[in-house]
């Protein structure tokens, strides 16, 4: 690239050199990218710079990184900056990591643009509709960041435009119709499968593009690349437009639902075949046969130039691969991950070309490994990710493997069922060019064999072996490796000391290793000072071992590269001076459960670049300084909580323009609640001493989670609900609130769980409350809440999972409409005035009728764990917030996190309600615990109610039941709790199987049932009940206990009252022996006059 001004041109201009000095300062730049940049030189002779000869204003600026390697820029990037070049005709930032960066609304008053190209850099927020008015615009690629929302109509009126490239994975919305006025595009991309930072999740294929394909004929005539990547509603008139594509030589339809179905497009594509190089089908339901019909005019090799083909997640079997290979002569790269393919070596056909195979999420059978593997000799990158292999599949002894295999660079078995060292053994074959290997989430176990280094030393750059049952130490082999530079042994049961490759001064790899992480083993000791000789460590993560001692500056004195630091969960003590500068700038600082107070961290203030923090649980006892809420600009997410940080928090008019999530919980912070903290996506400010919340004029329009819980909050709720449209969970329960509830909480339409436990508010529930429709947790538990149980609420609220209006004064019957709520799990309305009868629709609760809680589908409803919540919350990390509940169970209150995955109950007790337990409580095969205690219910017990298999606890105390106890009641094999105490219960009290374990308190109070349980004989029998043998042994060791005390007692007593005075005292002694004298004598003369007598 020409990057400097020739002699007797024209030199820069001042003020667009402090724009690019500007610019630059937000930077971070490691790899010395921007080095010439520097003030008082001609910008025209910098790197990566081009000038006009003539005018010397600044034309072309190319600051393309490699963000997957090196180079490549990173930090908070200033683009405001660039307004002033305003003759900038060239712009590429792509392939950086500028940190959630928005594209800002003034990049449209750059006019003279011509290419800009921003992929892949890591962007955030919306498209810029102003980019509508880079008129000039030729080319434009926005792809591989995280942009949400809809695509802007204002494209359109780029009519020069040659490239567009919007493969982003957020998009939503239709496809405007105005792209297709933009006659001169050639490459057009929308939507895209695979978000940046999940590529491994197939649950987050991207449907969010729909509608119709707006093209028709006559539109965009010159493409040569069409990438569409949306559930569309295609049409027959599509397919017309499709075939007059003459030019088109890529071709990408993804999560294409209707694919299958129209004949129409299948007969387009195949005809268009002769000319692709590129087809990517994925996504579209597609089996064998359409796959064939595509191909099937097509008899030879020659008559295809394919050198890329997708057809993953489709239903392709293996027959698949044999029916290709007749078109494979050029093909290079084959995708058929996420199919129905098992394979087995005859099915295993030779590919000549290929260099890339991916059949991850297959079940491969183990002759399909073991055998020569034999599809190509040319293969460089070869993906098995979740294929199910387990070691049978690695058993080795032909070289046939290696040499078929040879050429391999890249191996991917992570998520698979390996477990033992034959893995390791398998992989010898591959020493020669093998470069990375990822073994992620298998089974792994035992230690790392000694000839795996030996083996590997020369070509391995990156290992992955997180995530397995490794054991023993980090083998110091390592340090043999010469071309390493990322090793990542996470999450695994490794031991002993920290490794010692690392303190080696003569490892030849230290000058290019980049990243070490044992976070999640059993580490100890200390960190070495002689880390510091990793100089070009960017990621250190030790989180989660048993490290201990101190880490000071010295530690980390050499790091100029690091990013992301990450020591939480150790027993580490955090030393650095309060004027010390870091040589780095972090982007992730991960601290938590390390002693680092109790002064706050006054050298986090030189960290501009952060946007993750967590100093949680730090010992922190001290008040925040105002120069830290000033970075809650620039960060993602914030973790400060279980700390005793004191104080208020000032309210700012800063911007949080990236959502933050922030979590303050378990600290002393007091006051008013501040504004600008509405402005993040999450905000978890529980058990602090916050006294007022108001909404003040603030517009939240993000905000997504908050919980104010168990703080001190007085009055009433603030009537400001509106500006808060997004909130999906508010949890403001012990607090002192007190009132009604406003009618604005109507508007929150997205809400899912509602939490005002433990308050003192009053008042009926407002009717606008049927609008919250997406409701899955509603508890107004512990309350002064009145009047009837609103029919609205079973109506309008079936999303419901958890109900709890425990401790009110609802009043009136259980309204029927309460068995709309198929989904519910939780049901507790006791301790309120509720009268009449339970419902007999009670049946209709579905998830009571199953067996088990289907979890996967819980959280994925609950829990944002697809992409539903992603244009809410920030992309970096999950939400933090769960549900919680206190429950009466098992006769004691107990706090429960996360109860939906767990808890099947429903709570009616003391109420008011009459009439008979209804037979369709029988039907309810997965309840786990049912309280119907202290309320007027009569009638038997149901005779079926042993039907509830899986009943734990069964509590009909205090009412009028009467009849005799069901023998059914035997049946419940998990039945730990039972109270049936207090009714008008006869008849004997079953025996079998464990009711015999249940004491009389379960049975008192009803005067007529008998039976052992109660030690009472029951009519018609013969003797009386013996006791229970506990009973006995019980009282039989009372009475010995009471028998050998007494007997102790009286030995005592009798041999120191008697005796003790005649020992010690003389004249008693004297006395008492002439008493024993006469005795002695009297019998004497006695036995003699009788013997006298005979």
């Amino acid at each position: 690239m020409k990057n400097s001004s020739e002699s007797g041109e024209a030199k820069c201009i001042g003020r667009e050199r402090q724009a690019l000095l500007s610019f630059k300062e937000g930077l971070i730049d490691n790899f010395g990218m921007l080095c010439t940049w520097t003030n008082n030189t001609d910008c025209c002779k910098w790197k990566r710079i081009q000038c006009n000869s003539h005018t010397g204003h600044v034309q072309l600026l190319d600051l393309h990184g490699n963000s997957h390697d090196t180079p490549y820029l990173r930090g908070a990037i200033n683009v405001t900056s660039l307004i002033h070049l305003p003759y900038i005709q060239h712009l590429d930032l792509s392939r950086n990591y500028f940190a959630m960066s928005y594209i800002p609304e003034f990049m449209g008053s750059i006019t003279n643009l011509r290419y800009l190209d921003l992929s892949s850099s890591y962007f955030a927020g919306r498209i810029p509709s102003t980019l509508g008015n880079l008129l000039q615009l030729r080319y434009l690629d926005l792809g591989k960041n995280i942009l949400w929302g809809e695509i802007p109509i204002h494209i359109g009126n780029l009519k020069h435009l040659q490239y567009l490239d919007l493969g982003l994975f957020y998009l939503s919305g239709k496809i405007p119709s105005q792209i297709g006025n933009l006659r001169k595009l050639q490459h057009l991309s929308l939507g895209s499968n695979s978000p940046l930072y999940i590529r491994k999740k197939p649950r987050y294929i991207s449907k969010s593009l729909s509608g119709a394909i707006p093209f028709r004929l006559g539109h965009l005539p010159l493409l040569h690349t069409l990438r569409l990547v949306g559930n569309f509603d295609i049409q027959a008139k599509d397919a017309k437009w499709l075939s007059t594509l003459h030019s088109l030589t890529i071709l990408q339809l993804s999560s294409l639902d209707s694919l299958k179905s129209s004949h129409q497009w299948l007969q387009t594509i195949s005809k268009m075949i002769p000319n692709l190089t590129e087809l990517r089908l994925v996504d579209c339901n597609l089996l064998d046969s359409d796959i064939q019909s595509l191909f099937l005019s097509r008899s030879s090799n020659n008559y295809t130039s394919l050198t890329i083909l997708d057809l993953s997640s489709n239903m392709l079997s293996s027959l698949i691969l044999q029916f290709l290979f007749n078109f494979s002569l050029h093909l290079k790269e084959l995708y058929v991950s996420h199919n129905n393919i098992t394979l087995s070596p005859p099915q295993c056909p030779n590919f000549p070309s290929l260099k890339i195979l991916d059949l991850s999420r297959n079940n491969l059978l183990p002759p399909m490994v073991r055998a020569n593997f034999n599809m190509s000799s040319k293969l460089q990158e070869l993906y098995l990710e979740n294929c199910s292999l387990m070691d049978g599949n690695f058993l080795l002894s032909s070289t046939s493997t290696t040499n078929s295999l040879s050429s391999l660079v890249f191996l991917d078995l992570s998520n698979n069922l390996l477990k033992s060292s034959p893995m390791f053994y398998w992989l010898f074959n591959f020493t020669t060019n093998l470069v990375s290997i990822d073994l992620d989430g298998n089974l792994l176990e035992g230690p790392i064999p000694d000839e795996f280094g030996k083996v590997m030393m020369n070509s391995l750059e990156h290992l992955s072996l997180s995530n397995n049952k490794l054991q023993g130490k980090v083998p110091s082999f390592f340090g043999s490796m010469c071309r390493l530079q990322v090793l990542d042994l996470s999450n695994n049961k490794l031991n002993g000391e920290f490794p010692s490759f690392t303190q080696n001064s003569s490892w030849c790899s230290r000058h290019i290793f980049r990243e070490l992480s044992l976070s999640y083993n059993q580490i100890t000791g200390r960190i070495p000072e002689s880390i510091r000789l990793l100089s070009q460590l960017e990621t250190l993560s030790l989180r989660w071992n048993s490290l201990k001692g101190d880490v000071t500056e010295s530690h980390l004195s050499n790091f100029s590269k690091l990013y992301r630091l990450g020591l939480s969960h150790n027993s580490l003590s955090v030393k650095f001076g309060s004027n010390w500068v870091p040589p780095f700038q972090l982007m992730f600082l991960f601290l938590a459960s390390c002693k680092v107070g109790p002064s706050f961290p006054s050298w986090i203030q030189t960290q501009n670049s952060l946007i993750q923090l967590d100093i949680s649980n730090n010992g922190l006892n001290d008040f925040v300084p105002e120069w830290f809420w000033n970075k809650l600009k620039m960060l993602y997410s914030l973790n400060m909580s279980h700390n005793n940080l004191i104080g208020s928090i000032p309210n700012l008019q800063s911007k949080l323009p990236f959502r933050p999530s922030i979590i303050l919980s378990s600290n002393e912070f007091e006051g008013k609640f501040p504004l600008f903290l509405l402005q993040a996506s999450e905000l978890l400010l529980s058990a602090n001493k916050f006294s007022d919340f108001s909404c003040g004029n603030v517009t939240a329009a993000n905000l997504a989670t908050l919980d104010l819980s168990n703080n001190q909050i007085k009055g009433q709720l603030p009537d400001c609900w509106k500006s808060t449209n997004r909130l999906l969970f508010l949890d403001l329960s012990s607090n002192e609130l007190s009132g009604k509830l406003p009618n604005s909480m109507g508007t929150l339409v997205n809400l899912e769980a509602l939490v005002l436990r433990n308050n003192s508010l009053m008042g009926e529930l407002p009717s606008s409350l049927k609008n919250c429709k997406n409701l899955i947790m509603l508890d107004v538990s512990e309350n002064m809440i009145s009047g009837p149980i609103p029919s609205w609420v079973g109506e309008s609220m079936q999303q419901l999972i958890i109900l709890i209006m425990r401790g009110n004064q609802f009043s009136g019957n259980l309204p029927p409409h309460i068995c709309y709520l198929r989904r519910i799990q939780l049901l507790d309305i006791s301790r309120n005035k509720l009268s009449e009868g339970i419902p007999t629709c009670l049946n209709n609760f579905i998830a009571f009728s199953q067996n088990t809680i289907n979890k996967i589908e819980t959280e994925s409803r609950v829990y944002w764990y697809n992409s539903t919540y992603s244009q809410i919350y920030n992309f970096f990390i999950d939400s933090y917030y769960s549900f919680h509940i206190t429950w009466m169970w098992k006769g004691v209150e107990h706090n429960f996190k996360r109860p939906e995955l767990t808890l099947l109950s429903i709570d009616l007790s003391c109420n008011n309600l009459i009439g008979a337990i209804p037979k369709e409580i029988t039907y309810m095969l997965g309840l786990v615990s049912l309280n119907l205690s202290r309320n007027n219910l009569s009638g038997e017990i149901p005779s079926d109610i042993g039907n509830l298999s899986s009943l734990e606890s069964l509590d009909l105390s205090r009412n009028k039941f009467y009849g005799r106890i069901p023998s059914s009641l035997s049946q419940m094999n998990f039945l730990q709790k039972l109270d049936l105490s207090h009714n008008s219960l006869s008849g004997r009290i079953p025996l079998a199987r464990h009711m015999d374990t249940f004491d009389a308190s379960c049975f008192e109070g009803n005067a007529d049932l008998c039976g052992e349980q109660l030690n009472k004989s029951c009519p018609g029998d013969q003797t009386l009940v013996k006791p229970r043998k506990e009973e006995v042994h019980v009282e039989y060791c009372v009475f010995y206990e009471a028998l050998y005390m007494s007997l102790g007692i009286g030995f005592f007593t009798g041999f120191w009252g008697l005796l003790g005075p005649l020992l010690l005292w003389q004249p008693w002694r004297m006395t008492y022996l002439m008493f024993l004298n006469r005795i002695i004598d009297y019998l004497l003369v006695m036995v003699e006059v009788n013997l006298a007598k005979r």
